[in-house]
């Protein structure tokens, strides 16, 4: 066509091409006329390129073009079909609903049979009243309310995620996060079990984005209402306080004290929440329960080799939390979120309970690998990631005993090792400048410091050429 380029006719209609006029004529013959050239050209051919494929220019832009249509479907598949469906071995939202029911009907709430194996109903007063609107709907539609809540807070967990470590949808990190997230064992088994393990995860989030932007209270807040429901964070409470945020624990000591007081005079058996269901809190379970005295009870291991276990890796947990406190909170995006990992890992592996869909609660540490000086970037981290994040079964009819054991000490196995990763890589660092005479300058290899230099120069240059230019 006359005036138009074949080689690059994409050119012609990019953002900086020229303007497209009506031609001479002033006809509606559907010519147009692109100013500076000659020939014209037809809106059926400017419609049908429109909707021409786009080609990736970068390798980024592949990346994004693979894996957004996989996150997607994968996603859609977990939420839409396989929580839908549920599963047979278990489900977590049958008793919280019924409890929800008899809430809001005035009956006994704390009734649960805890000799048996089933799931039970474990919230507090306050989390029931936050709970109790479920039963408004019958079970099923509830259910579907439920599954998709829990989803769409995974989702904008995910993006504050993100923003919280400077990246935007655009990045090859989005795909690849919606992608191993919704592929994960935490997240698949949260939603097929219907349990609220998303809402919970979306709370730590907002507390953490908060708490860096030092908005206390509302950070207090975030975290208080899980609390209200279940008090799997409560570790995370150590980051104000060695930081001194003390407004925080004003609206996260709050706000389930002032749930409580309300749910307490509306719920007929609140007692028996302490009378009973706090005393089996406290106990240890030999049954779905990747805590090492979880495995230790159900393979029958002495008591005294159970406590060497749990008081070794407490051991390396403190000295972490130390090294990362000493020389890293100045570095306040990777000591947050390190030290969140730690904590809960810690939590979950030498508490009472840790069960494996409480790994979502690990994903800020495991965003951390963006960061240059992140303690994630070697191969055995993400091998215990496997280990706790995999929706792989090891169970094998031809080899059924090892098959077995690693199916049930996958989970246990990982979170152990992602703490002696953590301890390892933090102490070699502590050892490593210690040995070169810089612990004053911290314990970051000298590389990634002086990575870190050069790009501060860089970005000072570039504001005082801006200035200059202003």
């Amino acid at each position: 066509m006359p005036g138009m380029s074949d080689d690059n006719p994409s050119r012609e209609f990019s953002s900086e091409s020229p303007t497209v006029a009506r031609g001479k004529s002033g006809t509606k013959d559907n010519a147009l006329t692109v100013s500076g050239k000659s020939g014209p050209v037809y809106r059926s051919q400017v419609l049908l390129r429109s909707l021409e494929p786009r080609t990736a220019r970068t390798a980024s832009e592949v990346v994004n073009f693979v894996l957004w249509p996989l996150a997607i479907m994968t996603a859609l598949n977990r939420v839409v079909i396989q929580a839908i469906n549920g599963h047979f071995i278990t489900d977590d939202f049958r008793p919280v609903y019924n409890a929800a029911l008899a809430f809001l009907n005035r009956q006994p709430v704390y009734t649960a049979d805890f000799s048996s194996v089933d799931p039970h109903y474990l919230y507090p007063p306050s989390g029931t009243l936050l709970i109790a609107p479920i039963a408004v709907l019958d079970p099923e539609r509830s259910r579907w309310l439920f599954i998709f809540a829990n989803a769409i807070a995974i989702l904008i967990a995910l993006y504050l995620l993100l923003r919280l470590f400077d990246l935007t949808l655009k990045s090859i990190a989005a795909p690849i996060l919606l992608l191993a997230t919704f592929s994960s064992e935490t997240v698949v088994n949260t939603l097929v079990f219907t349990n609220i393990n998303g809402l919970i995860l979306l709370g730590e989030v907002i507390f953490l984005t908060l708490l860096m932007k030092r908005r206390d209270l509302w950070a207090g807040a975030a975290i208080g209402l899980t609390f209200a429901v279940k008090p799997i964070l409560a570790p995370l409470l150590l980051l104000p306080l060695v930081r001194g945020q003390w407004k925080v624990f004003v609206t996260a000591a709050g706000i389930p004290l002032i749930l409580t007081a309300i749910a307490w005079p509306l719920s007929v058996d609140a007692m028996d929440f302490v009378r009973n269901t706090v005393p089996y809190l406290g106990e240890a379970r030999d049954y779905f329960n990747s805590a090492i005295v979880g495995n230790g009870m159900y393979y029958g291991l002495p008591t005294a080799l159970i406590w060497a276990m749990r008081l070794s890796l407490l051991a390396i947990v403190i000295i972490s939390l130390w090294l990362l406190w000493r020389y890293y909170r100045t570095d306040e995006l990777f000591y947050v979120t390190t030290t969140t990992g730690v904590l809960l890992t810690a939590s979950f592996l030498l508490g009472s309970l840790g069960q494996g869909y409480y790994s979502m609660m690990l994903f800020p540490l495991l965003m951390t690998v963006v960061l240059k000086n992140s303690v994630m970037r070697n191969w055995p981290a993400w091998l215990a990631v496997y280990g706790f994040m995999t929706y792989d079964s090891w169970i094998s009819h031809r080899f059924l005993t090892p098959g077995r054991a690693a199916e049930y000490l996958s989970t246990t196995l990982g979170w152990s090792l992602l703490l002696i990763v953590v301890f390892v890589v933090l102490l070699y660092r502590y050892l490593a400048a210690r040995r070169d005479g810089r612990l004053h300058e911290g314990i970051d290899p000298p590389f990634i410091r002086e990575e870190a230099a050069r790009a501060k120069a860089k970005t000072s240059d570039t504001s005082k050429t801006e200035d200059t230019a202003t």
